[in-house]
């Protein structure tokens, strides 16, 4: 079971269409989001139930929480075959790849950009890797509830499996990289993104066909890592909308 705290990601897990048992709302909370949630959750059939403090608290364990948490059935995650049988007729899949993200904060941040992004599928390596928590939920803003996500023991043979079937490999790195404005994004393109400290490991850097890089402007010599997807990101789309 998972507990989903916060107002928009819990309107954004109603919203889903996926399973949602149950709806806790602490007693005394307004306006247009709670409203939203009680709507939908009414079309739905969902149960919605007011808490106090006291028993509200009891179960979240968050101050953080907005008011709002909701119960549902663990996520569905997809083996990477399944992963592909769905976006098989996709002209231009983009996938996003996250190798041994360990804040939870930036796990979540980047599974809200990939959502906004529009990409088709999420991979991420299970060592070493952040979990999927309420948090991360949270901080994703209920991106989770919409992202197709696989995790893989092994990146370097997801990696060959991936470009058995075309897709083209670009990391995100500092080192021997291209200027990511000077890169043609056309054609099935997997982005791999690595760990905030080390990047991606040189053996995945080593499988890439291209790595690039943002260039910096200021003393700081890189950004923080779901900031420097959401630059790559929307670079691939403004890229393939400009062709």
């Amino acid at each position: 079971m998972n507990l989903i705290i916060g107002r928009k990601p819990v309107l954004e897990a109603i919203k889903s269409g996926k399973p949602v048992e149950k709806i806790y709302i602490l007693y005394g909370q307004h306006g247009d989001v709670v409203d939203q949630i009680r709507i939908n959750a009414k079309k739905r059939k969902i149960n919605v139930t007011q808490l106090s403090s006291e028993r509200f608290y009891s179960i979240t364990k968050d101050k953080n929480a907005q008011g709002i948490a909701a119960i549902a059935p663990s996520f569905k995650y997809y083996e990477l075959e399944e992963l592909m049988d769905s976006i098989i007729e996709k002209q231009e899949p983009l996938i996003l790849i996250l190798e041994s993200i360990q804040d939870v904060h930036n796990l979540g941040a980047l599974l809200r950009t990939a959502d906004c992004a529009g990409v088709d599928g999420v991979i991420i390596t299970r060592h070493n890797t952040a979990p999927i928590n309420e948090v991360a939920i949270k901080t994703s803003a209920g991106a989770v509830n919409h992202l197709k996500i696989c995790f893989v023991n092994n990146l370097v043979n997801t990696l060959e499996n991936l470009k058995k079937k075309k897709f083209w490999i670009i990391g995100s790195s500092l080192e021997e990289a291209q200027n990511y404005t000077e890169v043609d994004y056309d054609t099935p393109l997997a982005l791999v993104v690595g760990n905030e400290e080390k990047g991606i490991r040189k053996l995945t850097a080593e499988k890439c066909d291209l790595l690039v890089k943002i260039p910096m402007a200021g003393k700081i010599q890189s950004l923080n890592v779901s900031v420097a997807t959401g630059v790559l990101l929307f670079e691939i789309l403004r890229k393939r909308k400009a062709k």
